[in-house]
């Protein structure tokens, strides 16, 4: 199922960017590294309308398009719209597409600038862009958001991070190896040489039902919510949402995306000083925190938003905590929708 969920016939249209030979930050190179992506919309004649939607954990390019329509903040016939596949994703290089000696368990450790490095290329040398209007991401494409305003804060002029910190939390990163340890748990991940990923199916089963209890929140479960968004009790949201959703992916993709997330610091390129990294943005910064969320409390955004000149901190209410983004209650998708057009317009 593996190979399948990640096809052109599921994921929709998409192209390549080939890297060709590409140095890791963990040393490796990857002999024929490629960076999947799509677009939407037109790059203008002065190329000062391209906007970069980097992708969270465990989705595709093809996941942001759940942003983006004519006539909604992100509308292609106003902007041309950029949505790159981060290493791991199943569509740029990852464990499940890469031959050997980097296939499966073998696939090198990747990390959130190893993302950001690629899609530099593939903007100014596939497009020729020098400045993006806008670059914004939630949760890990927070994460590149980030690292995109602190490396290149020439060319970054708005930025949003919605539940996205400048360095994963301890208790984040806790979080995210209980996440992990639940799929190499299962007999059948033979330490990453399974043959198929449907034969990982308990790992993935128990993966998904642990995010479903941390991406949500207390009042999501408490106050029944999850009948609005259609479900008849609490155990088929898990099914028929989070389980849905993690059962056709690769383990070995989730379990080297995850470990670029519990890694993730912009401070690595101001030797540990996060004050000196956050203080490299010129950007208009905006930061979003969902009220709920277990896994990037308010608190955290708070801290960052503290530490960048201008920064602009908005805390958007939901039961829906972690999973506020997708919109599955038409109060947050109309409330993304109106932060995403406050950014853009900036």
């Amino acid at each position: 199922m593996g190979a399948d969920y990640y096809s052109a016939a599921v994921q929709g249209p998409h192209e390549h960017f080939e890297l060709g030979p590409y140095t890791l930050d963990s040393g490796d190179t990857l002999p024929a590294a490629r960076l999947a992506y799509r677009t939407l919309g037109r790059l203008n004649a002065a190329k000062d309308n391209a906007v970069l939607v980097p992708h969270m954990y465990s989705g595709t390019s093809a996941s942001m398009q759940m942003l983006i329509g004519e006539g909604r903040a992100l509308d292609p016939s106003r902007y041309f719209l950029i949505l790159p596949d981060q290493f791991g994703s199943g569509l740029s290089s990852s464990p499940s597409n890469t031959p050997a000696p980097f296939d499966r368990g073998h696939f090198p450790a990747v990390t959130i600038a190893d993302d950001v490095r690629a899609q530099h290329r593939l903007l100014t040398e596939q497009f020729g862009i020098t400045a993006l209007h806008t670059v914004l991401g939630w949760s890990m494409g927070g994460q590149q958001t980030y690292e995109w305003a602190v490396r290149h804060p020439e060319m970054v002029l708005r930025a949003a991070v919605f539940a996205a910190t400048a360095k994963t939390p301890v208790q984040n990163q806790l979080q995210l190896d209980v996440q992990c340890e639940l799929l190499r748990a299962d007999p059948a991940f033979a330490d990453g040489f399974y043959t198929d990923s449907d034969d990982v199916h308990l790992g993935l089963s128990r993966h998904a039902m642990a995010w479903a209890a941390t991406s949500t929140s207390y009042r999501f479960f408490r106050d029944e919510v999850w009948r609005r968004i259609g479900f008849a009790a609490a155990e088929e949201f898990t099914l028929g949402f989070t389980r849905s959703h993690f059962q056709p992916m690769d383990p070995n993709n989730l379990l080297r995306q995850a470990a670029k997330w519990r890694a993730a610091d912009v401070s690595l390129c101001t030797g540990g000083d996060l004050k000196a990294a956050l203080d490299r943005i010129s950007a208009e910064f905006f930061v979003f925190a969902f009220g709920d969320d277990l896994l990037f409390p308010v608190e955290d955004h708070e801290r960052d938003a503290a530490m960048i000149r201008n920064a602009r901190l908005r805390v958007m209410e939901s039961p829906l905590g972690h999973f506020t983004m997708f919109g599955l209650i038409p109060e947050d998708a109309a409330a993304i929708d109106d932060a995403l057009a406050e950014v853009l317009k900036s």
